[in-house]
Formats: C-alpha cells, structure tokens, sequence
C-alpha cells in the first residue's frame, strides 16, 4: 500500500543545528506555501517545528507522541471530535497521544510545535 499524498510542505530536515540562531522571521518571510511545516532544531529527543498556515489539515492521531502548539500570530484551531479549542498570539496547547484531532487556521497563522523527532507529521496509520 502506498503512502497517502498531502497538499503540504513539510520539511523534517534540521534546519538550524546548536550554536546557531534560529531565524524564523527569515524563514516566514520567504514562504509562499499555504500550509509550511520547516524543523527548526532538535532538543534532546525533541524537535521545534514553525507552522506558517491557512487552511485545514487532515484529521490524525499520534500513538507515541504528543504535540504542542503554540501561537505567534493569528488565529489557530485544533479540533478534537468533541470541541474546538481556539488559539490566539502567545496561548498553546497540548494534545495527548492517542487524541484523534486536526489543525486549522481559517487565515495565516504562525505557530511553533514541540513534538518528539521521531513523531510522523500526517499521523499514524
């Protein structure tokens, strides 16, 4: 069986490795992709990701891992099947492993997610 295709750009490489300065702006100013998804470094068995978003992204669910999302700018929700949590600039949100949920931003959002480096962005099959 073949992997799904998804609209979205997501990149898993480590884009700034330690002892270098992490630079978000740059990289938010240079997307033209509606739903950006770029690593920005590795802590410890973790990574830190930057969302630059608009649009729905798929429902999913992690087995192993949980999320963290957390809001630079705009207007975030994450949808679980029995409400909708609403974030806003400087508010953040933990999804457990196992919780069936998707993300969305009706408009362009920036958001920075804490995740395990080992976790699959489009969820576990």
């Amino acid at each position: 069986m073949s992997e799904p295709s998804y609209p979205y750009a997501t990149h898993l490489d480590v884009k700034f490795p330690a002892l270098t300065v992490v630079d978000a702006a740059g990289l938010i100013g240079q997307n033209k992709h509606p739903w950006y998804n770029q690593t920005l470094c590795r802590v410890n068995d973790s990574v830190i990701r930057l969302g630059v978003l608009q649009g729905e992204y798929h429902w999913h669910k992690h087995d192993n891992d949980d999320e963290f999302f957390f809001v630079l700018e705009g207007t975030f929700f994450v949808d679980l099947e029995e409400r909708s949590v609403e974030l806003r600039p400087l508010e953040g949100f933990v999804v457990p492993r196992g919780v069936v949920h998707r993300t969305r931003a009706p408009r362009r959002a920036v958001i920075l997610m804490a995740e395990t480096a080992a976790i699959v962005p489009t969820g576990d099959v």
